[in-house]
């Protein structure tokens, strides 16, 4: 298995108490920790606005970091998961991922995806299309990247895109960059992965990882693609404690905190997305969940530690005790 590492940035109020002045350093400070203990990756989000709530807390934005990161490590492969293809032209977005890999020395993963912050997108002046319109601009916008970076130019007269021999010059370093296609729909986003994704990442709770793979599989048949050609991965909430106590013990603290900050119904809501997950529990209840999905297809898990921003005990447990059992 391979293991990749979410830097704070603001978007899931993890910087919340830190100057601004000062997150940048603690961002960095994270990654290149990241890169000395052996992860293989570091990523970032694609967001404006935090959750579960907009609030005027910090979000930094992805592809700054991005290219920060890029500049600031030399080892570990660096992330977005996942960019929305909406937000940025995807032309332009191809310029932008080449440059920062072109920085990077040839480290970054292009994740992209449909998108689904409404509040941002509308506050944003995007409007908030139809799942089918995200979707199909997904599709196109796709077509336009993998040109402009296996070509050095992009042409396309799409019904949402349109790009007329543009260029992309330098291409990124390995004239194409690896692709990561987000998020489990099934008639349409899972499509568009078994037709273009090198990576795809989708839910990662056992019963919905099978389900996925299974169509997954089914597109590619109908696609002619080599299934086992296309890595699976997922994103994982990570709270680790001695004993079953201990990690309720720390979850009702992140309940608090978020509680000061976006009132407790938000807070309570968004304890879901911890509390009987794969990666919340002892080290070796963790490492056994994880085995699990690892013999389903999961070949590669993205963790997200809600505390490393001012706490890294988490993040040490998981490198020490769950990371050697699955390496």
């Amino acid at each position: 298995m391979r293991f990749g590492l979410f830097i704070p940035q603001g978007w899931r109020l993890d910087l919340v108490g830190i100057d601004p002045a000062n997150q940048w350093e603690v961002m960095s400070s994270v990654a290149n920790r990241a890169e000395s203990a052996g992860w293989d990756s570091v990523w970032v989000y694609d967001h404006f606005h935090t959750v579960p709530l907009p609030t005027d807390e910090a979000t930094h934005e992805a592809w700054t970091l991005v290219s920060a990161l890029a500049a600031t490590t030399g080892r570990v492969d660096i992330g977005q998961m996942c960019t929305a293809m909406s937000y940025r032209n995807p032309m332009y977005l191809a310029k932008v991922a080449a440059t920062a890999d072109l920085i990077s020395g040839g480290r970054v993963q292009m994740g992209i995806g449909g998108g689904w912050y409404e509040h941002e997108w509308r506050a944003y002046g995007y409007g908030f299309p139809s799942a089918g319109e995200r979707l199909a601009r997904l599709d196109e916008g796709v077509q336009i990247m993998k040109q402009a970076w296996e070509t050095g130019r992009a042409t396309l007269d799409g019904k949402h895109y349109t790009v007329n021999d543009a260029i992309c010059r330098p291409q990124p370093t390995a004239g194409k960059l690896p692709l990561w296609i987000a998020g489990g729909g099934e008639k349409k986003t899972l499509r568009i992965a078994a037709q273009y994704a090198d990576y795809t990442n989708f839910d990662g709770t056992p019963e919905g990882f099978a389900h996925k793979s299974s169509v997954l599989r089914q597109h590619c048949a109908d696609l002619g693609r080599d299934f086992d050609s296309i890595v699976r991965s997922s994103n994982y909430n990570v709270m680790l404690g001695a004993t079953d106590a201990d990690v309720e013990r720390k979850l009702a603290d992140l309940e608090t905190r978020l509680a000061k900050i976006v009132g407790p119904d938000a807070a309570s809501g968004s304890m879901g997305a911890f509390r009987g997950m794969p990666a919340v529990g002892t080290p070796d209840k963790v490492a056994e969940n994880l085995r699990g999905l690892e013999e389903a297809g999961m070949s590669y898990g993205i963790f997200y530690f809600p505390n490393i921003a001012h706490d890294r005990e988490d993040l040490e447990l998981f490198e020490q005790q769950v990371v050697p059992a699955l390496r």
